[in-house]
């Protein structure tokens, strides 16, 4: 079962997206373990939302409408992701509890989501 937990934006990711030597050590063990367990498919982050473009369908067979970032709220916003491949969801759940706060300062918010197959 593959499932993503994804990594919601901050104002820090949003932001200077200041390095915490502390939290990269923390996520690099993470990764490790993911690895080892044999569930990491992939874990990437993202630039931020100032240098994204989201592309909003508000009329069913109209094109598109264009809004270049940043994007306002961060509660809309991915920060990064990783893609687990695990037996069941209770597994899932496991992996998605022991993720990091991603952000380091009490502002990180992990969603777990079963990717469809």
């Amino acid at each position: 079962m593959l499932f993503m937990m994804i990594i919601k934006a901050s104002k820090n990711s949003e932001g200077l997206n200041i390095r915490q030597p502390h939290l990269e050590k923390l996520m690099d063990q993470y990764n490790l373990d993911l690895i080892h367990a044999g569930v990491r498919v992939m874990a990437k982050g993202l630039h931020p939302s100032s240098e994204g473009i989201r592309f909003s369908h508000v009329e069913p067979g109209k094109e598109p409408i264009i809004s270049y970032g940043p994007f306002e709220s961060t509660k809309d916003v991915v920060a990064g992701f990783f893609l687990i491949d695990v037996k069941t969801k209770e597994e899932a759940i496991f992996w998605a509890s022991r993720v990091p706060d991603p952000m380091g300062n009490g502002e990180g918010q992990v969603e777990l989501r079963e990717v469809w197959s």
